[in-house]
């Protein structure tokens, strides 16, 4: 398949997928279209943009040589989570993409799609987190903690 020069709704998009657009505010119609992203997301949905989120994170310097990612993986997941918002702003949720758009501009799909990604992965990793932290609480020095809130009740 051959991709032509992006149109300036594409170009956006893209920019309010990795949150370059984020803002506090979102109006009612940029409201319901969360909601709507958040309502028809699946298990899989969700899981497509914790593998995507995941690929990104590690490209930062600090992880990069703990990660196995390849290119062609993270490639991959990026062409998933472009067809995972396609749908979701084309089928699933396009009534409310359409009429954020209408009265709200383009630019609230920026803060309607970084509320999902975040209520995406803030479901899906609260587990992973959850042992994560159980294993840094081992380690931690009890009688220093101890010494500064007191004996914790048994």
């Amino acid at each position: 398949m051959a991709f032509g020069r992006p149109t300036r709704t594409c170009v956006l998009l893209c920019f309010a997928l990795v949150g370059a657009q984020r803002s506090a505010w979102s109006g009612p119609y940029g409201e319901a279209l969360n909601k709507c992203f958040v309502k028809s997301a699946t298990a899989a949905d969700k899981t497509v943009l914790v593998q995507w989120m995941f690929t990104l994170y590690a490209l930062h310097p600090d992880v990069e040589a703990w990660s196995k990612v390849t290119p062609e993986q993270r490639s991959a997941r990026s062409k998933d989570t472009a067809l995972l918002f396609q749908r979701l702003l084309t089928e699933t949720c396009r009534k409310e993409a359409r009429e954020a758009i209408h009265h709200e501009g383009l630019a609230t799909l920026g803060p309607s799609i970084s509320l999902f990604v975040d209520a995406a992965a803030r479901e899906s990793l609260t587990q992973a987190m959850a042992a994560g932290a159980g294993e840094m609480a081992g380690s931690l020095d009890q009688k220093k903690l101890e010494e500064v809130f007191g004996r914790s009740p048994q």
